[in-house]
């Protein structure tokens, strides 16, 4: 099985940009399951209704979230509705929505997919590892999940690769995301998962990790408030990891990177 993740969807460049690049990523990766993190998608800020439906019609199976989650006020009811939008798993019990997915493909395999969030330099909230494991023992890899897809909100980097660890060989990639920047480090662990620290942004890389760098860089310079923080407006880029599972056993195969779009160094598996 093959399977696409795209990082954090920032603003309309973002939201865009996936509508121009994915289409034909489907057709030449030939990507079993979409997963995009979507948690940034309006206007930098959570994400709509609207805008969950027009990932999904761009190629998205199942929309991630993150700390942004409900920035939106609608997000609290339309996500009883929205059955592939997966906020975090670790937020308090009671919180609207599911922090996990199982979605059903076409030719009928099935793909978990789980959101967590950091607890290192992120708002408190519940453990992602007893998450995680709580999300795991209800659908565990090869009995009820055909490839599970756990997608690793945090900031610290540390957090996240303690994380792949620890659920190594029980899932099919643990990648990071909420830092906008794609790293480089791309990898299979021992126990056959694959992992990323960061899977980048798709947006404006013409910016602050998406945001238009006046406000931003001027908060940094003079320690005071300002104004809210902005999309940038450029042309955006996608950027994002495949991985290619084993049927069998459902772990990772092989791993790359995937990146297209303005300003960004092209990335494309030759699979």
């Amino acid at each position: 099985m093959r399977l696409l993740f795209l990082g954090d969807v920032v603003g309309r460049p973002g939201r865009e940009a996936v509508q121009r690049y994915l289409p034909a990523l489907r057709a030449r990766l030939k990507p079993d399951c979409v997963v995009i993190n979507g948690e940034n998608a309006a206007g930098g800020f959570g994400i709509t209704e609207g805008i969950y439906q027009e990932l999904l019609d761009a190629g998205a199976d199942a929309i991630t979230l993150g700390n942004h989650a409900f920035d939106q006020r609608e997000t609290l009811v339309f996500i009883e509705r929205a059955p592939r939008l997966v906020r975090p798993a670790n937020l308090p019990p009671g919180t609207p929505g599911r922090g996990a997915a199982l979605v059903e493909l076409a030719d009928g395999r099935r793909v978990l997919v789980i959101n967590v969030l950091g607890r290192i330099e992120m708002d408190a909230v519940d453990c992602p590892f007893r998450a995680t494991e709580r999300e795991i023992e209800l659908c565990p890899l090869r009995e009820m999940a055909d490839a599970i897809l756990l997608d690793l909100h945090a900031e610290a980097t540390a957090e996240k690769q303690a994380l792949a660890w620890h659920f190594d060989g029980r899932v099919s990639m643990a990648v990071g995301t909420h830092t906008h920047v794609p790293t480089a480090d791309h990898r299979l662990f021992p126990g056959g998962t694959a992992y990323m620290t960061d899977a980048g942004m798709c947006g404006d890389y013409l910016s602050v990790i998406g945001f238009d760098w006046r406000e931003p860089t001027r908060r940094l310079v003079e320690k005071i408030p300002g104004s809210r923080w902005e999309s940038a407006s450029g042309e955006g880029a996608i950027s994002g990891v495949l991985v290619e599972t084993d049927d069998r056993t459902g772990l990772a195969r092989r791993i790359a990177p995937v990146r297209q779009g303005a300003h960004l160094a092209e990335a494309l598996p030759d699979w």
